[in-house]
């Protein structure tokens, strides 16, 4: 094998691990605004996700169904309501559970957990137990090739452009937005915040719906690289947290790094291990750095 070979392969490696970054990054996002921002341990968060990815398949199906002209158009409106159903839920789902056990983690965790075994099974009935695809516009198919020997297929370079969109979104609205800085404000000091005003228990709401929001954005990106099914989610439930706790609880910035620092590590290592002993590798590497700074990446305040 040539070096150029050699170099093709590494580049290819390197931009699987880029994709695998990009729907890492999205499910962290939406992790990073709930957990970190607002201390919620949300184990429903990959059912967002799949709420998300259902939505692209059944708008999918709609559009083959009853307006074929629009096949090559409705992939955008499609991850737009992605964002606006798994919001919508996420709103519901604040609204009945959440404002009730604030500050009582472990009753999060478990309320959560069985919300999501239930969603699962709503998945389950409504769609199915097996996986299921969407259909995509031909724009998103194909590979583009820069160099002989080095195909870059055009979905991950979608997922990538639309990852770095909601990543400024989010960045932008957290820092630059009145929500921002009325979330800001509450994880600095919500009781000083409610006394000048801010209504910390809508912000509260916003700020988890957006988060689900986010992480059905992220299911809609999942879709042009994997097929759903009703556990589609909790398989990245874990890395989520990973990315979140490795970066540190509420950093938005030490999300991405370590959403990208995850991503590559198992990528790379995946290309001369197995993908089980990568995974292994790469939990290893964040064990010993936590053991080292267990606040994580980029410490942060944390809710008072």
């Amino acid at each position: 094998m040539s070096f150029s070979e050699i170099l093709n392969i590494g580049l290819m490696q390197g931009f699987a691990g880029l994709s695998l970054f990009s729907v890492l990054l999205l499910m962290g996002l939406g992790l990073a605004i709930i957990f970190g921002q607002m201390g919620v341990i949300n184990m429903a968060h990959g059912e967002f996700m799949t709420i998300g990815a259902y939505t692209i398949y059944l708008f999918s199906q709609l559009t083959e169904t009853y307006a074929p002209a629009l096949a090559q158009a409705y992939f955008p409106f499609a991850i737009a309501a992605a964002f606006v159903f798994a919001f919508i839920v996420g709103w519901l789902v604040e609204w009945a559970f959440i404002r009730h056990l604030y500050q009582r983690p472990l009753d999060t965790l478990l309320a959560t957990w069985g919300l999501s075994l239930g969603m699962q099974q709503i998945f389950r009935s409504s769609f199915g137990a097996k996986e299921v695809s969407a259909t995509l516009p031909d724009w998103l198919m194909g590979s583009w090739a820069p160099k002989d020997g080095l195909d870059i297929p055009i979905n991950g370079l979608f997922v990538m452009a639309l990852t770095l969109i909601v990543t400024g979104g989010v960045l932008l609205a957290l820092y630059k937005s009145r929500w921002g800085l009325r979330v800001r404000a509450t994880v600095s000091n919500r009781v000083m915040a409610n006394a000048i005003g801010i209504n910390t228990t809508r912000t509260d709401r916003v700020t988890f719906a957006i988060g689900c929001g986010v992480a059905g954005v992220a299911g809609a990106a999942f879709t042009t690289i994997g097929s759903t099914g009703p556990t589609s989610g909790s398989l990245y439930i874990v890395d989520a947290f990973l990315v979140v706790t490795f970066g540190g609880a509420a950093s938005l910035w030490g999300t991405v790094v370590s959403a990208f620092g995850i991503a590559q590590t198992q990528s790379v290592a995946e290309f001369f291990l197995s993908g089980s002993n990568a995974k292994v590798l790469t939990l290893l590497l964040i064990v010993s750095i936590l053991m080292l700074r267990p606040q994580g990446l980029f410490a942060a305040k944390i809710r008072r």
